[in-house]
C-alpha cells in the first residue's frame, strides 16, 4: 500500500502526469495542489481547468522562483467543478480563508510595511502594529499594509487617547487595576471592570476609523450624544462630545482632501521593474484620502498584477470595507469577474473603471507616481544588496549569489545561562521571521565551565539535524529545501569552524553547505581545510555584509542570554525558602506570573497555588517582609 510519503512529485513520473492531466475536464472551477505529505501547497480557480493546471508542467512556460519551487513537489491534483466563473472565484476565496495555503501568498512577506491588529480572537481584544500577520488565529483582523508608519502610530496614539482601551498584554498587579485605569485610559480590563460586551462595542468603533468610515462613526456618535443629553444623561453626552472632538482632530490631522466627495472609492496603479512589481492603493472615503496602502509582488502582465492584488486584498476585509467604484490604472483581465463576485460580498454594485480623463484619471496618476516612487527606492536597495551579495561570493568563490545566509553566535557569563542565536538574512536583508533562540543543553556547558565549541557544535546538529535524515534516507534535494541555507557563518575563529565542520561532516552534509567564520579580533574571514584566514580588504561590500550577519547574531544572542539570566536570578531568591522546591517555585511562577506579585501576596493568595499549604505560604511571606 502506497502512504502519502511514498508518493513522488507528478515531475518525476511523466506518465502518472499525463494520465492525471488527461482526467481534469475543460470546464470551470477550483484546482488543490497537494504535496507527498497531503498538505495543500496552492489553491487556484479557472474558467478551463485542464489549460490551466497544464501550463503549471509546460517547459515554454516561464515560471517565478517560487512557482518553480512549488511544481516541484506537486504529487497530487485535485479539482472541484463549479457552474460559473463567479462561483468558482467565491469559492477559491473561501477556501484560501479556510487553508491558508503556504504558495498562495502572491505579495510578498518582506515585513517592509506595517498593518494594524485587532485582536478579536481574545475576550479583551488589544490593538497594536505588527509587520507579521498570523494565519492560525482565523478571528483576528489585520488592517494595512500602511506605507506610513510614523502616520499610522500618531493614529494609534491619537485613537487611544479618545476611547478607553486595553493598555497593557499582562496586567501590572494582580488584584487591582493600574493607573491608566485611574485616568481613564483603560476601562480596567484586568479586574473585568468593563464586560466584554461593552468592550467589543468601543472597539467596533475604533475599527470603523481604520475601515474609512470615520464619518459613518462621527455621525452614529453624534445621535448617541443629542439622545443621550435629551435623556439628561449629561455625563454620557459630555463623554461622546470629548470622543467627538478628538475624532476631528484625527480627520484634520490625518487626511488629504479631494475634490470629489460623492463616492468612496480605491485608486491601485502599479510600478513594474525586472524583478519586483509595486502596487500603491489609496483608500477615498468621502472626498478624503484614509489609507495608503503598498504591496510587493512578482512582476508580470500589469493588469493581471492589479487583478490578483485585488482578489488577495479584498478576500482579507470585511464586506463594508468595499468601496462602491474601484479605479485601476490598466484594463484587468477578469474584471468583470471581479466586480461581479465584490457586488456579491458587498450586497451592492461595486464598479471597476479605467479613467481616461479628469479627476478621476489624476487620482489614478497621483497613486502611480508613488508606486514608482516605492518602486525606485526598493530597486536602489535591491542595486546596493545584489553588490555586496556578489563581492562576498567573489571573496568566498561561491558558485552562485547567496540567497540565504545564516549566521550563529554563542553567549554566556563563564558558562552560566548559556544560549545561541540563528539569524537569517534573506538577499541580503535581516528576516527576522525565521530567527530561532537555542538553549544550551549539554551539561558540560555550565557555570564556571564554557565550552563555545562544543556548543557551537549541538546548535548546528540541531539545525541540521532533519536534512541530515533526508540524506540518509536518498530524499534530500538542497534545491527544493526552502529552509536550506546557501551560507553559513560561524562567530568564531578556527576552533569553533572546525567544530562546526564535524558536525556537517558527520552529517553527510559538508559538501552541500558553504561555512566560514568570522573571527572578532581582526575581523578575519577563515575557510574549512585552510590554515590562514581569506584576504579580503575589511571596506569591501562582500566583508561588510558578513559582518552586519554576525553582529545582528551577536545582538540577537545577548539578548536572549540576558533573558534567561535575568528569569534564573529572579528564581535564585525562591531557591532560598526552605521546603520551597523546583516545582512549587514553577506552581508559584505560573500562578502569579513574576517575582513581584509573589512579594505582594498575603498568605491567603499564596495557599490558592497547588501545593502550597499555610505554614509554607507563611515561610514565602515571612522571608518577604521580615
Amino acid at each position: 500500500m502506497t502512504t502519502p510519503r511514498d508518493r513522488l512529485p507528478l515531475l518525476q513520473t511523466p506518465d502518472q502526469l499525463e494520465t492525471r492531466l488527461q482526467e481534469i475536464p475543460a470546464e470551470p472551477g477550483v484546482y488543490f495542489m497537494r504535496d507527498r505529505d497531503d498538505a495543500i501547497l496552492y489553491i487556484g480557480k479557472s474558467k478551463k481547468l485542464r489549460s490551466r493546471v497544464r501550463s503549471y508542467f509546460r517547459n515554454s512556460q516561464p515560471h517565478t522562483e517560487r512557482i518553480a519551487m512549488m511544481v516541484r513537489q506537486i504529487c497530487d491534483i485535485e479539482i472541484i467543478i463549479t457552474d460559473t466563473e463567479t462561483e468558482a472565484l467565491a469559492l477559491e476565496a473561501n477556501l484560501i480563508k479556510q487553508h491558508q495555503p503556504h504558495f498562495n501568498v502572491l505579495l510578498k512577506d518582506d515585513k517592509k510595511y506595517p498593518y494594524l491588529c485587532i485582536t478579536w480572537s481574545e475576550e479583551y481584544p488589544r490593538i497594536f502594529i505588527t509587520r507579521k500577520r498570523r494565519p492560525n488565529r482565523k478571528a483576528d483582523r489585520y488592517y494595512g499594509p500602511y506605507t506610513d508608519t510614523r502616520l499610522l502610530r500618531s493614529t494609534l496614539g491619537l485613537v487611544k487617547r479618545i476611547f478607553p482601551l486595553r493598555q497593557r498584554r499582562k496586567p501590572l498587579f494582580k488584584d487591582r487595576p493600574c493607573l491608566n485605569y485611574d485616568i481613564g485610559r483603560c476601562p480596567g480590563v484586568c479586574q473585568q471592570k468593563i464586560s466584554p460586551e461593552d468592550y467589543h462595542q468601543i472597539v467596533q468603533k475604533i475599527a470603523m476609523i481604520f475601515q474609512g468610515r470615520t464619518q459613518e462613526l462621527i455621525e452614529t456618535l453624534t445621535q448617541q450624544m443629542e439622545k443621550a443629553a435629551e435623556e439628561l444623561r449629561f455625563e454620557t453626552a459630555a463623554l461622546i462630545r470629548d470622543r467627538l472632538a478628538g475624532l476631528q482632530t484625527l480627520g484634520a490631522a490625518q487626511k488629504v482632501s479631494l475634490p470629489d466627495d460623492r463616492i468612496s472609492r480605491d485608486a491601485i496603479a502599479v510600478s513594474q521593474g525586472d524583478r519586483h512589481a509595486c502596487i500603491q492603493l489609496f483608500q477615498v472615503r468621502a472626498g478624503q484620502l484614509v489609507g495608503r496602502l503598498g504591496f510587493i509582488a512578482s512582476t508580470g502582465e500589469p493588469g493581471a498584477v492589479l487583478q490578483h492584488v485585488l482578489e488577495e486584498h479584498y478576500r482579507s476585509v470585511d464586506p463594508v470595507e468595499i468601496p462602491s467604484e474601484i479605479l485601476v490604472q490598466h484594463d484587468l483581465p477578469e474584471g468583470e469577474l471581479l466586480a461581479n463576485w465584490l457586488t456579491e460580498q458587498r450586497g451592492r454594485k461595486v464598479s471597476l473603471v479605467a479613467p481616461q480623463r479628469q479627476l478621476k484619471a489624476e487620482l489614478v496618476a497621483m497613486v502611480a507616481r508613488n508606486a514608482d516612487r516605492e518602486l525606485d527606492r526598493l530597486q536602489r536597495q535591491d542595486e546596493r544588496n545584489i553588490r555586496d551579495l556578489s563581492d562576498l561570493m567573489d571573496i568566498l568563490d561561491l558558485p552562485d549569489l547567496p540567497h540565504r545566509i545564516e549566521c550563529y553566535d554563542i553567549s554566556h557569563v563563564q558558562g552560566s545561562d548559556a544560549v545561541a542565536s540563528q539569524v537569517v538574512f534573506l538577499d541580503g536583508v535581516p528576516a527576522k521571521q525565521h530567527y530561532r533562540r537555542y538553549k544550551i543543553k549539554n551539561p558540560d556547558v555550565r557555570s564556571g565551565r564554557s565550552d563555545d565549541f562544543a556548543s557551537l557544535a549541538e546548535v548546528l546538529g540541531r539545525r541540521f539535524r532533519s536534512h541530515a535524515q533526508a540524506v540518509r534516507a536518498g530524499t534530500f534535494a538542497p534545491e527544493s529545501a526552502e529552509d536550506f541555507p546557501d551560507l553559513v557563518v560561524i562567530d568564531g575563529g578556527k576552533g569553533q569552524l572546525s567544530s562546526v565542520v564535524a558536525v556537517l561532516r558527520d552529517y553527510d552534509l559538508l559538501e552541500y553547505v558553504n561555512v566560514v567564520s568570522l573571527a572578532k579580533q581582526r575581523e578575519e574571514i577563515f575557510r574549512p581545510g585552510e590554515s590562514e584566514p581569506t584576504i579580503a580588504d575589511p571596506d569591501r561590500p562582500g566583508v561588510q555584509l558578513v559582518r552586519r550577519t554576525r553582529d545582528e547574531a551577536h545582538r540577537f544572542a545577548v539578548s536572549f542570554h540576558r533573558q534567561q539570566r535575568t528569569e534564573r536570578m529572579r528564581r535564585s531568591r525562591l531557591d532560598e525558602i526552605p521546603g520551597l522546591g523546583f516545582q512549587r517555585q514553577k506552581e508559584l511562577l505560573a500562578h502569579f506570573r513574576s517575582l513581584d506579585y509573589i512579594m505582594q501576596a498575603t498568605p491567603e493568595q499564596l495557599t490558592e497555588v497547588p501545593g502550597i499549604g499555610a505554614n509554607l505560604a507563611q515561610q514565602i511571606y515571612d522571608y518577604f517582609h521580615t
